[in-house]
C-alpha cells in the first residue's frame, strides 16, 4: 500500500457544539455509501496523534479528526463540564450537528473511554468501537488533590510543570521504538499545550473528571469492540486489555510485541489492516492473541 505517512492535508472546520467552539477536521471519501469513522485523541493530546494513521484509514472511510474542548485548537471553554460522560455527549451532539446517522469510533486512552460513552448513550448511532491503548480503571482524582486545585498557587505550578515538562522524554516514555522521536514530531505534539488557557482547561479536567467506567458500566456496552495494545505500554499496561475484554460482551483484543502506548506513530499500517478487517467482517467473540510486527 503506497501511502505517505507524514503528511496529508485536510482543511480545518470550527463548529459551536453546545456552546462550545470545535475544532475537526474532516476526510471525504468518492464513495457516498463509505462508512464514517471519528478519531478521538487522549489526555495531553490532540488531531495531530492521528498522522500517520489519517493516509491509511482516508483510503477506504470518511474520517472525522476532532480536539476535544480542552485541548488542542479547540476551545479552552470556562462553561463545558470536562466529565468524560459529557465528552461523550459532545461525539454524539457533533454527529447531529453534521448530519451524520451512524459512525464507528476509534479512541486512543482517554479517548477511548470517552468513545465508550458515547456508545453507551446512543447504541444504535455508534456502530463499532475501536480502542487504542485505552484507558481503564482510573479512579477520580482524591479529594485533598482537587482541594488544593482551589489555591491561588496551584495554577501557577501547574503551568510551570507544563513548561518543564520534556516533551521528547515523554514521547520516548510512550513509544518503544525511539528513534521514532525526531524534531518534527516534538514541535508537533508540543505546539498543542503551549497555550496559557491550556493550564486552566487541565485544571478543570482534573477538578470535573470523574472514575473511568464501573464493570457493571462495561457489561452495558453491546456493540462490536476491538481493542488494539502494545505489549510495551507503559502508561496502560496490557494487564488493563485483558482485564478491560473480560468486561466488555463482544470484544476482541489485539496485543502488537514491540510497540508501547502510541500505537498510531509505532504501527500505522498494521492497526489500519485490522481496523479494516474489523470493520468489514466484524468481530471474533472471545479472541484474544498476540501478534508480532517488525
Amino acid at each position: 500500500m503506497a501511502v505517505n505517512e507524514n503528511h496529508i492535508f485536510s482543511p480545518g472546520y470550527r463548529i459551536s457544539v453546545n456552546g462550545v467552539q470545535i475544532y475537526y477536521e474532516y476526510f471525504d471519501h468518492e464513495d457516498p455509501d463509505a462508512k464514517v469513522v471519528v478519531l478521538v485523541h487522549g489526555f495531553l493530546s490532540s488531531t495531530i496523534s492521528f498522522r500517520k494513521l489519517l493516509p491509511y484509514l482516508t483510503k477506504t472511510y470518511k474520517v472525522i479528526s476532532l480536539d476535544l474542548p480542552g485541548f488542542g485548537q479547540s476551545e479552552k471553554s470556562t462553561s463545558f463540564i470536562y466529565k468524560l460522560s459529557n465528552y461523550g455527549q459532545l461525539i454524539i451532539d457533533l454527529l447531529d450537528k453534521l448530519n451524520i446517522q451512524n459512525a464507528i469510533l476509534i479512541g486512543h486512552s482517554m479517548g477511548g473511554q470517552i468513545s465508550m460513552h458515547a456508545a453507551k448513550k446512543s447504541p444504535k448511532r455508534i456502530e463499532k468501537l475501536i480502542l487504542l491503548g485505552c484507558c481503564s480503571y482510573v479512579k477520580r482524582a482524591s479529594r485533598s488533590l482537587i482541594a488544593c486545585s482551589y489555591l491561588p498557587l496551584f495554577t501557577w505550578g501547574m503551568r510551570n510543570w507544563i513548561q518543564r515538562k520534556d516533551v521528547k522524554e515523554n514521547l520516548l516514555s510512550v513509544l518503544h521504538d525511539s528513534k521514532l522521536v525526531t524534531e518534527e514530531m516534538i514541535e508537533s505534539y508540543k505546539k498543542p499545550i503551549s497555550e496559557v488557557a491550556f493550564t486552566h482547561s487541565l485544571i478543570r479536567l482534573l477538578r470535573q473528571r470523574e472514575g473511568d467506567m464501573c464493570s457493571q458500566d462495561l457489561n452495558q456496552i453491546e456493540q462490536p469492540v476491538l481493542m488494539l495494545w502494545g505489549k510495551e505500554d507503559k502508561v496502560m499496561p496490557v494487564k488493563t486489555g485483558y482485564r478491560l475484554k473480560h468486561d466488555l460482551p463482544n470484544a476482541e483484543l489485539i496485543v502488537y510485541e514491540k510497540c508501547g502506548h502510541l500505537l498510531m506513530e509505532e504501527k500505522p499500517q498494521e492497526i489500519c489492516s485490522e481496523i479494516n478487517r474489523f470493520i468489514e467482517e466484524g468481530v471474533t467473540q472471545g479472541t484474544a492473541f498476540q501478534q508480532e510486527t517488525s
